[in-house]
């Protein structure tokens, strides 16, 4: 049998979106690979930053959106999307990332990643793809500083581990920092909230993501200049711990 893949910058999948709409209609197998998302793709600039793609993706039904971290669980993802009756959607980002899990490693669908983690723990912190990078920069710098973090990959956005966010929320205190290459309104930020809300405990959450429509510039640059960089995961920590 046919399983169909198509791939290209994720911003241009916002001219198929009626047809994307209609597959899934159709209770469609297709699977789609989007590059290049968010600020960290630097000198293109903005006309070639996704930058909203969770959020459109997310309301498609049956779709699972997949957000892979590094070469790994890339792989993974493209193995369970094969392997998924209904569309998909994987995001990947333009810049390096360093490879954080071993070959071996298992990855489900909505089974989140937890990786840096001890008793310790004050602030979780979620990120994906290149803001995971950002989470385990802020992890060292606050180690060296006394703090302790939990660093979460989520793996999946939709459908997010509930259970996950939750149980590790609640290890932390209720303080969450979540941070993303993409616009706030609908995406990770948006869909962890919604978890957090249906806490039996207090919860205190940062949303870190690009507010503003950003500009060209070297990628590090404008990680930082639009509030999601290492630096900026460590200040929001920091902060909830004042």
């Amino acid at each position: 049998r046919t399983i169909p893949f198509c791939s290209t910058l994720a911003t241009f999948f916002t001219r198929a979106m009626d047809q994307i709409r209609m597959a899934a209609v159709s209770q469609s197998q297709l699977n789609m690979a989007g590059s290049h998302c968010g600020v960290s793709i630097g000198e293109d600039g903005p006309s070639q930053m996704a930058l909203e793609d969770i959020a459109a993706f997310r309301a498609i039904p049956n779709l699972v959106y997949f957000y892979p971290s590094d070469a790994v669980a890339a792989c993974r993802a493209v193995e369970l999307a094969a392997n998924y009756k209904y569309m998909t959607f994987i995001r990947t980002s333009r810049p390096a990332t360093a490879v954080i899990y071993d070959n071996d490693e298992v990855f489900e669908i909505g089974k989140a990643k937890i990786v840096k983690s001890s008793e310790e723990d004050k602030v979780l912190v979620i990120g994906a793809g290149i803001t995971l990078d950002s989470a385990m920069k802020a992890h060292a710098s606050l180690q060296e500083k006394g703090i302790s973090i939990r660093v979460m990959d989520p793996f999946t956005i939709k459908p997010l581990d509930k259970e996950a966010v939750l149980q590790n929320a609640r290890e932390c205190s209720g303080r969450v920092v979540t941070v993303e290459d993409h616009y706030a309104e609908g995406g990770i930020g948006e869909a962890v909230a919604g978890v957090l809300s249906r806490a039996d405990f207090v919860t205190n959450h940062k949303i870190l993501a690009v507010r503003e429509i950003p500009r060209s510039g070297p990628p590090a640059v404008l990680l930082d200049m639009f509030g999601i960089s290492g630096n900026k995961v460590e200040d929001a920590c920091t902060a909830l711990l004042a």
